[in-house]
């Protein structure tokens, strides 16, 4: 981080601790201030978090764990701004990311800059329950990745996540709910964005990229928004159920994971070809007890990449399958033991990859719910062709 980018961060947060002074402050986890103009013509609520992770990892065959490795790391370091501004119908969200993995990935496609900007947007309710997004942020993707990193279940998300997610980018979006009935709410989103993913600065490479989600909850909303954030920590009194899909069309993309992975580069420049990836998840939750499941599947128009002579680059389009499913409970006190089961299956003659499983188990303790818990999990990564893995992790995460 260079000084004026560290000058600035320190202003910023000298300037929100004088105008704590000066109005209400909220309560731990609502934000460092809360504003608003004097002619209620804008308002803005600055947020901070961190999340603190240890990492220690094994190989394991039928003798044992063998070549240990550890680490520590700020996983992640970001400031939030959220508010309206002109009138409450047009709000905006500004988010900020400063630790080593949030910025990593700086490239000649970011004009070798440092990704800071994860978030980005402007939110239009330009009519009704219609609302128009403009800006960069998170795709009508998968569950998972909707969901916050500041309210995981888990330590971390799935391995599904990892390899499927499309994650954010550069465009517009179109969301609209209605209800079937007092308590069914149907939601609606469709996407249209560059499809180079986030930060992106020489423009489109490919085509453009489409994305459609259609979510029904026969039940009714889930208290607090719970529907996007893992654990049962309202203690659903009713239960709640949350069914979701999503398609996403990338056409002439030129990355491995649609708008995600490494960019398919031959003699002419870049390797394009249509991929499609297709989404289904649900979130059903009762009196303490979550369960998540989701599915992916990727397919491309010809996922293997060639040189103008047909030749092949090395590169492939990750295509295949994967199935996640996660459960948990909240016990008194607010301790919360989960689970979790992944597949991921993709096509091994394409990508040169076996099936991978892997089950997860953790243990929460959520101090002031997700905004202040420690969380910790141990996992066992089972590949019938190649080495297994056994991973420990232990995570703090404070949000202010």
């Amino acid at each position: 981080m260079n000084c004026k980018t560290a000058l600035t961060i320190v202003s910023m947060f000298v300037l929100s601790y004088t105008h704590a002074q000066q109005t209400n402050a909220p309560k731990f986890g609502k934000g460092l201030f809360n504003l608003t103009g004097k002619d209620s013509t804008w308002s803005m609520n600055m947020s901070a978090r961190m999340q603190f992770l240890a990492t220690a990892e094994w190989d394991s065959n039928k003798e044992g764990l063998y070549n240990p490795s550890s680490s520590m790391l700020v996983r992640r370091a970001r400031l939030k701004f959220k508010g309206f501004a002109f009138s409450p119908k047009l709000k905006y969200k500004l988010e900020i990311g400063m630790s080593n993995n949030d910025i990593s990935g700086a490239s000649e496609h970011t004009g070798n800059a440092p990704r800071y900007i994860l978030d980005a947007v402007l939110k239009w309710n330009f009519h009704q329950n219609f609302e128009l997004w403009f800006g960069q942020t998170k795709l009508p993707g998968n569950r998972e990745r909707i969901i916050s990193s500041a309210d995981m279940q888990l330590v971390d998300r799935s391995l599904l996540n990892k390899r499927f997610n499309i994650d954010r980018d550069m465009g517009m979006q179109l969301r609209h709910h209605f209800n079937l009935s007092d308590k069914f709410v149907v939601r609606e989103a469709l996407a249209i964005s560059q499809g180079e993913g986030r930060n992106i600065t020489v423009g489109n490479l490919g085509g453009h990229q489409y994305t459609a989600h259609l979510e029904f909850l026969p039940f009714g909303l889930f208290e607090g928004n719970g529907d996007y954030k893992g654990g049962d920590l309202k203690r659903e009194k009713t239960p709640k159920l949350a069914i979701g899909m999503s398609y996403d069309f990338n056409n002439n993309a030129v990355k491995t994971r649609s708008n995600q992975g490494s960019y398919m580069v031959n003699d002419e420049g870049y390797y394009e070809t249509n991929i499609s990836t297709f989404f289904v998840d649900a979130m059903f939750k009762y009196k303490g007890f979550s369960f998540m499941g989701e599915y992916a599947y990727r397919d491309a128009e010809d996922p293997i990449a060639k040189n103008s002579d047909g030749t092949p680059t090395g590169d492939v389009v990750q295509v295949g399958s994967a199935l996640n499913l996660q459960s948990g409970y909240l016990f008194d006190k607010n301790w919360e033991v989960s689970g979790r089961y992944t597949n991921v299956s993709l096509d091994k003659n394409i990508v040169g990859k076996g099936v991978e499983n892997q089950y997860t188990l953790g243990l929460s303790k959520y101090i002031v719910g997700h905004k202040l818990k420690v969380q910790t999990d141990v996992s066992y990564l089972d590949i019938p062709t190649e080495t297994n893995h056994f991973m420990y992790r232990l995570q703090v995460d404070i949000h202010l």
